[in-house]
């Protein structure tokens, strides 16, 4: 006799397993943690074994939870596409998104790709600017959609992710022992600015600007010459740059959240299936930029 897979129940399991969590679940999938625990039970009742395991640092896929998790991210990806096509000539118009420089590469590149392919009557319209600019964008109605960065614990908009702000610096590099220590940031608005400063002061450690304003390149490229060094969120930190341990002696930063905003204003399926794209790409594991 054949058995049907229950779509619902494998998006959910997909989703605790990047979360490694039910709690973290349950925000991403905007379910109760005790409706995700009942649906994780249901999928296990079905298969008949164990997907996951507590431990320590959060839950863990068993042996069977790891041959099922790549199956269903197939079946899911090809159930969206199926309604993607269906419900693809009905979504259209202009949408303005705003995303900070650092998350693009990082974190959301592929799920825009996908988002206009999907939808090609969409007119996306992509603003890049720190994050106190998008927000203000988003108050003054010039924006439709934004992601931004914020201090966390004083989060305005839907959280997606919560990351730490790390220093960064060449691979090898010595930029992070000179006096005064050289610093590039993006922007003179850049949100890590203020704690970046306030860390360095609690510190007593002396800094100057080193060629900032040049943009998200130009801070990549002076960091990767060993320069100097720059601040980043941990998931954002391209593959050619180094986190700067403890040893290096610089001054803890504090964690930010990543959040999700969208205009009073802004309504329809474009919308709808823009936010949608943007909340699955947070639940992933993110890829160095």
């Amino acid at each position: 006799m054949r058995r049907n897979l229950d779509i619902a129940l494998l998006r959910t399991f997909a989703a605790v397993a990047d979360q490694h969590s039910m709690t973290g679940a349950s925000q991403v999938l905007h379910l109760t943690q005790g409706a995700v625990s009942q649906q994780i039970a249901r999928l296990e009742e079905l298969v008949g074994d164990q997907l996951l395991r507590r431990e320590p640092r959060g839950l863990r896929l068993t042996p069977a939870g790891e041959r099922l998790l790549g199956r269903a991210r197939t079946l899911l990806a090809l159930n969206d596409e199926i309604w993607s096509e269906i419900a693809g000539g009905g979504v259209a118009g202009p949408v303005r998104l705003g995303l900070p420089y650092d998350l693009i590469a990082s974190h959301f590149g592929p799920a825009l790709k996908s988002y206009c392919e999907a939808f090609p009557l969409v007119d996306l319209d992509l603003v890049c600017l720190p994050s106190p600019d998008l927000l203000a964008g988003i108050r003054d109605g010039q924006l439709d959609v934004a992601v931004v960065e914020e201090a966390l614990g004083a989060e305005s908009g839907e959280t997606l992710a919560i990351d730490r702000l790390v220093w960064v610096g060449a691979r090898g590099g010595q930029a992070h022992g000179r006096t005064p220590l050289p610093l590039s940031l993006v922007a003179e608005t850049c949100l890590f600015r203020p704690p970046v400063l306030q860390a360095l002061t609690r510190q007593k450690r002396a800094s100057r600007a080193v060629f900032e304003n040049g943009g998200l390149d130009a801070t990549r490229t002076t960091v990767r010459m060993d320069l100097a060094v720059s601040a980043w969120l941990a998931t954002t930190v391209p593959a050619d740059l180094a986190i700067l341990p403890p040893e290096a002696g610089l001054p803890e930063l504090p964690s930010f959240a990543i959040t999700l905003h969208v205009a009073h204003a802004a309504r329809g399926a474009a919308i709808e299936e823009l936010t949608r794209h943007l909340r699955e790409t947070m639940a992933r594991p993110s890829v160095a930029a």
